[in-house]
């Protein structure tokens, strides 16, 4: 295998030690998929990442993100990180932009001040699922879910599947069933599920989030880039305020200590729903494995 070089960064992070941690390799391109699972199973973040080469391919970067149990086309804290470690360690001469080469395709992240922003895929939504059973999945009642707006299933380059909740304390309360979840995701193309509700625990933010994906062996994650930009869409398309573009902050991680802030950006444009994640990386510790 040799020795590689990684990083550990903690992203949508406001200070070191919050948000959604992250570990960066340089040098994937000798390593075996089986070698570079098994390395994201070791580390046991939400996600690892690998730089197959320090050189450019096409105009961007070749990146590979894997959870602990299983590969992922695409994932938004990691390609932020990412794109934060080529702009540090690689690039070095501070780039306005980024490119990554993902499973999902290039994915552009530009730089603003302090804050990194990745423009995501043009969304796909599926279907609107039961409300019934996602309250016995969640361990809420029905009455918790807010049935103005659907749940549904939304992708921006990782299908997500979006419930809409009235109250905080019902976030907060939520214990997931998982013998309930895995029957439910048994039939649906999205496996992560993104809950969210109109109040926060710090008052400056729009939103509140938690997100569930035992499916891909993350409980619960910290900070989910994917996942909002998944909701950032599902807020235009239904209407959520009744306007057809969102410029918000979301937070989530507070209930497992690792608070994290997202800045969601989008708009309705003719047929199609653009939406931009935005975000702070921290490097907080750099090693050899």
């Amino acid at each position: 295998m040799g020795k590689l070089i990684f990083y550990i960064v903690d992203v949508f992070a406001e200070e070191k030690f919050a948000g959604n941690q992250l570990a960066v390799f340089r040098g994937g391109a000798n390593l075996s998929m089986d070698q570079k699972q098994a390395i994201a199973r070791e580390m046991h973040f939400s996600e690892t990442t690998f730089i197959i080469s320090d050189d450019k391919n096409n105009g961007g970067y070749d990146v590979l993100i894997f959870t602990p149990a299983a590969e992922v086309p695409f994932a938004g804290h990691p390609t932020l990180g990412t794109a934060h470690i080529i702009r540090s360690e690689i690039v070095r001469d501070a780039p306005r932009e980024i490119i990554l080469n993902l499973k999902v395709g290039p994915i552009a992240v530009t730089f603003q001040e302090n804050i990194s922003w990745m423009k995501q895929v043009r969304p796909e939504f599926g279907r609107k699922l039961d409300i019934n059973a996602m309250a016995g999945v969640l361990g809420l009642s029905r009455s918790e879910i807010d049935e103005r707006f659907p749940i549904e299933e939304v992708s921006t380059g990782l299908p997500h599947i979006i419930v809409p909740l009235r109250k905080l304390d019902s976030l907060k309360r939520i214990q997931v069933a998982l013998d309930k979840y895995y029957n439910l995701i048994k039939n649906t193309w999205a496996k992560p599920i993104l809950v969210f509700c109109p109040e926060s625990h710090a008052g400056l933010n729009d939103i509140s989030v938690r997100m569930f994906a035992d499916y891909y062996g993350v409980p619960e994650d910290p900070a989910t880039g994917s996942g909002n930009g998944c909701l950032a869409a599902y807020l235009v398309k239904n209407r959520y305020w009744g306007k057809k573009e969102i410029n918000i902050r979301s937070e989530q991680g507070y209930e497992i200590n690792r608070p994290s802030l997202l800045y969601l950006r989008a708009a309705e444009i003719d047929d199609n729903i653009e939406v931009l994640v935005g975000g702070k990386s921290i490097t907080v510790a750099e090693g050899n494995l």
